[in-house]
């Protein structure tokens, strides 16, 4: 898929299998969205094949449209409808839909189920787009950003929910800028970066270390310019050391005692005051920083 002069999906390849939880990640711009959005039939592709439930969703969208369900991040409701009334209209075009009631109550949707979408939070807004993507009992939903703009408890209901409908059979393809929640939720992740898959795999095995370990360093005061480029000149090539703001580095090496012993001696000799030294195995943002160079942002 291409905008102008830039390619926005470049020869990228995935699969997602039935009956799992698939996140797909990548940073802003990084094509993700363009993906989904082909696959859900909101844009024909200028090149290779699509099929979603064995079917084109272009040329047999009519066969498609009943059998899946879409979240967007934003909008899909009326300005003045009010939240339940909505939900009952998206029940109507269903052969055989969910009670709205159970919706209602599982999705916390009663303190505002009159209230007109507009004056919805956030947080309530992405709990009815969730209601209405799963309203129609599809094969297979798109989600994306599920739990933005909720609290602590309405994310845990939500991450419980989804859950429950991949243990029923249900396919999920989630779309997070939360990490975390990918990790806790996925069965398969892949990493887009400009337009193509650069990684896949479970989130286990996208974080095992294989012996190495990862050290967070979080400063007082920003680094000098050339502060990573030095800190891995001192560690060696075994080392990576990524910049993940201007206050904190990442860095990826042997899980041994003389890396961070070395990263204390590079601090006293520059003369940087760390506010916190950190040391583990990686996690799923770890991997992230380490393939694509660059954070997550909502």
């Amino acid at each position: 898929m291409r905008y102008g002069d830039k390619t926005a999906v470049d020869g990228l390849s995935l699969s997602v299998e039935r009956g799992t939880i698939t996140a797909v990640l990548g940073p802003n711009g990084a094509g993700k969205t363009t993906t989904l959005e082909t696959c859900e039939g909101f844009r024909k592709p200028q090149s290779g094949t699509v099929r979603v439930l064995g079917l084109d969703p272009i040329a047999q969208r009519r066969e498609l449209l009943p059998r899946i369900g879409v979240m967007l991040q934003a909008g899909g409701a009326w300005s003045g409808v009010r939240a339940v009334e909505m939900l009952r209209h998206m029940a109507a075009l269903h052969a055989h839909p969910l009670p709205v009631e159970l919706l209602v109550e599982r999705l916390g949707l009663e303190e505002c189920g009159s209230t007109p979408y507009r004056r919805l939070s956030g947080g309530q807004q992405q709990r009815l787009g969730l209601a209405m993507a799963l309203i129609g009992r599809p094969e297979l939903v798109f989600v994306d950003e599920p739990t933005a703009g909720m609290d602590p408890a309405a994310r845990r209901t939500t991450w419980e929910l989804l859950q429950e409908l991949r243990d029923s059979g249900v396919t999920v393809v989630l779309t997070t800028h939360y990490l975390e929640e990918a990790e806790r939720l996925a069965d398969q992740v892949h990493v887009i970066d400009r337009g193509r898959v650069i990684a896949s795999g479970s989130p286990f095995e996208l974080t095992r270390s294989r012996g190495h370990a990862t050290i967070r360093l979080v400063v007082t005061e920003p680094f000098p310019p050339d502060a990573p480029a030095g800190l891995q000149a001192d560690l060696g090539p075994d080392t990576e050391v990524i910049a993940i703001n201007e206050q904190s580095l990442l860095i990826s090496g042997p899980a041994d005692a003389s890396t961070l012993a070395k990263v204390s001696a590079w601090c006293a000799h520059h003369g940087v005051l760390p506010e916190s030294l950190t040391l583990g195995q990686r996690t799923l943002e770890d991997v992230f920083l380490q393939l694509t160079g660059r954070e997550l942002e909502a």
